[in-house]
């Protein structure tokens, strides 16, 4: 057995391939075990600290023993709060997880939105660590928009967000393309 192609570094012998798991992460951030919800939030947290995600997309838990596949709707996390200090090109932003991690958005971990063909509805994200997202809620989402302006970038007009002094575009002004 091999491990698969991530960033982990184990002692000794390979943890045992334990095949999938039978947990599931839904759209809306809830965890379930073979259909049933997860509801000890202790227990999904301990479950989020040994995720990992393999380079050909499978979302496993690795533990030094044991590592097994999960399913994952979206993304595993969500940002349910957003934190702010400084303004303007000094601004500096953080975010909370539904699993209680607080992310700076930086070089390191960059916000992107995906726009939905047609509708142009925006899904934004943020790289909690290594292949792991959170998704915004709605509601953190206006937030951060609220907080947004205008530059341009390769001549053309973008709405976003400074910081960690670095621009990270939210989307474009014109969209009759």
């Amino acid at each position: 057995m091999t491990l698969p192609d991530l960033d982990v570094n184990f002692d000794g012998e390979l943890p045992d391939d334990c095949g999938d798991l039978g947990i599931s992460i839904d759209r809306q951030g809830r965890w379930f075990y073979h259909g049933s919800p997860i509801n000890r939030k202790e227990m999904v947290c301990l479950f989020a600290s040994v995720m990992h995600r393999a380079k050909d997309g499978r979302y496993l838990l690795i533990t030094p023993g044991e590592m097994g596949c999960i399913q994952v709707e979206d993304v595993p996390f969500l940002a349910v709060e957003m934190f702010s200090c400084g303004s303007g090109r000094d601004k500096i932003i953080s975010f909370r997880t539904n699993m209680d991690e607080l992310v700076t958005v930086d070089a390191d971990h960059p916000l992107r939105v995906v726009e939905a063909e047609g509708s142009h509805e925006p899904s934004p994200y943020l790289l909690v660590r290594k292949g792991l997202e959170a998704r915004l809620t709605r509601s953190v989402y206006y937030e951060l928009v609220a907080q947004g302006w205008e530059e341009e970038l390769g001549g053309e007009k973008v709405y976003g967000l400074w910081s960690s002094g670095i621009f990270f575009p939210l989307g474009r002004l014109d969209l009759s393309d």
